[in-house]
């Protein structure tokens, strides 16, 4: 039984029945990030303040409820990713990005570290004009600053949890650090 999505649910549900009660609901946000393996992705985004939520999954490919093995054959089109979900009273859209490109390198292409293969491209899966906006904004900054940046911009479609939940919150399971993810101060 995934019990994060279960408790991802609960969230969202009570801050809607907060407006069912006459006061105002929290209106969450989402945010899709691909930057290698998805446990090291995850793993400095779900320390950001403001982020509810964080799920591993899978987006950007072909086929439909993809697996963790299909994805690793390399032939799905799909590049393991990380759903956030935060609120934008505490953090916005922009720190997240800001996150991601801090914690792998963006210039690589189909790789993150010893991580070889399409599904672990660097990418942004956007859901608004809005995101597409801040994200082009800081690739444009990085370009300026001289990195050749191979992170893929893409509109968002379907997203697949993984439905494993040995891979969820699995450096806080695990223990330890990301072995292909760092924080290095880009901006």
């Amino acid at each position: 039984m995934n019990f994060k999505l279960i408790f991802s649910a609960l969230i969202l549900w009570s801050f809607s029945l907060g407006a069912q009660n006459n006061k105002p609901a929290k209106q969450m946000e989402r945010a899709l990030f691909a930057s290698g393996c998805y446990w090291g992705t995850e793993y400095y985004l779900q320390k950001v303040e403001g982020v509810i939520s964080t799920t591993v999954g899978y987006t950007g490919g072909h086929v439909k409820n993809p697996s963790y093995k299909e994805v690793c054959t390399g032939r799905t089109g799909h590049a393991e990713t990380v759903e956030v979900i935060f609120d934008p009273t505490i953090t916005d859209y922009e720190t997240l990005c800001k996150i991601f490109f801090e914690t792998h390198d963006p210039t690589q292409v189909n790789r993150q570290g010893p991580d070889i293969g399409e599904q672990y491209r660097s990418a942004i899966f956007y859901l608004s004009e809005e995101q597409k906006e801040i994200a082009e904004k800081l690739i444009k900054i990085l370009e300026a600053k001289g990195y050749k940046v191979a992170t893929e911009l893409t509109k968002a479609g379907p997203f697949y949890s993984e439905i494993d939940d040995r891979h969820q919150d699995y450096y806080d399971k695990k223990g330890g650090t990301p072995y292909c993810h760092k924080y290095t101060k880009l901006f």
